[in-house]
């Protein structure tokens, strides 16, 4: 026993991918099972997640010394390229057929989630421009959120907010979009534009389509991506402005 912790201490990333396949694979058998692939697996994976995020601390359980790879394989880095590789599947001529309807959709996506969000920071009883404009910079997606509340010196606890916010948006979107992928036709590339522009969370538009159709992901993935890059620009800036103006 000591001799397998021992190889684990020294392969923690290893580990890491076998635990998430594991939990990869409980997932799915509960989605086929017990959901009759109503509700995702990748869903499903994504709740078992969050609820192992409870353990621990600061890190969740990757404070636990056997599943301490977790923080390198949940880290920014491993993120951010999974973002980036979900791109290069995209055909050029399909993303150019978007056009002004994915560029519209960036727009849309934003200042809508921004204005929910917003919503949600006065009934909560914030009244000053930072707050509400974090809060509402977290409607957008998790990362827009503690950016956005970085660079106004936003309290802690708001940031929390804005962080939760976005995941529970996350949560909403990937679970949702397969259920109604058939209705709103979300069943091309073009309409999988667009539908990433409007949500904009990256992990959720691609946990959702995976679900949905595994050929839509990179087009999603783009717009949603540059849906983060636009809020991360607008939210401190712009839409700041108008918050305080406004309060």
């Amino acid at each position: 026993m000591e001799s397998i912790i021992q190889n684990i201490d020294k392969n923690g990333l290893v580990f890491a991918f076998l635990v998430v396949g594991f939990i990869m694979l409980i997932s799915s058998w509960m989605s086929k099972y017990l959901t009759k692939n109503k509700l995702p697996g990748v869903a499903i994976a994504i709740i078992i997640g969050l609820g192992l995020a409870l353990f621990g601390e600061s890190k969740g359980i990757a404070d636990v010394p056997l599943f301490a790879g977790m923080s390198l394989l949940g880290g920014a880095m491993l993120r951010d390229f999974s973002i980036v590789a979900t791109a290069l599947g995209a055909d050029l001529s399909k993303i150019k057929q978007a056009g002004l309807a994915g560029t519209l959709s960036l727009f849309v996506g934003v200042a809508l989630s921004f204005l929910i969000g917003v919503a949600i920071a006065i009934l909560m009883g914030y009244n000053d421009a930072v707050s509400i404009t974090t809060i509402g910079a977290g409607a957008c997606t998790y990362i827009v959120g503690p950016v956005t509340g970085g660079a106004l010196g936003a309290d802690s606890d708001v940031m929390a907010i804005s962080i939760a916010a976005g995941v529970v948006k996350t949560i909403v979107t990937t679970i949702g979009t397969p259920l109604i992928a058939q209705k709103i036709g979300l069943n091309n590339a073009h309409s999988a534009m667009v539908f990433g522009g409007l949500l904009g969370t990256t992990s959720g538009v691609t946990a959702g389509l995976a679900a949905t159709d595994v050929k839509l992901v990179p087009y999603g993935a783009i717009t949603a991506t540059f849906y983060t890059g636009l809020g991360c620009l607008l939210c401190p800036s712009l839409l700041y402005v108008l918050v305080e103006w406004l309060v």
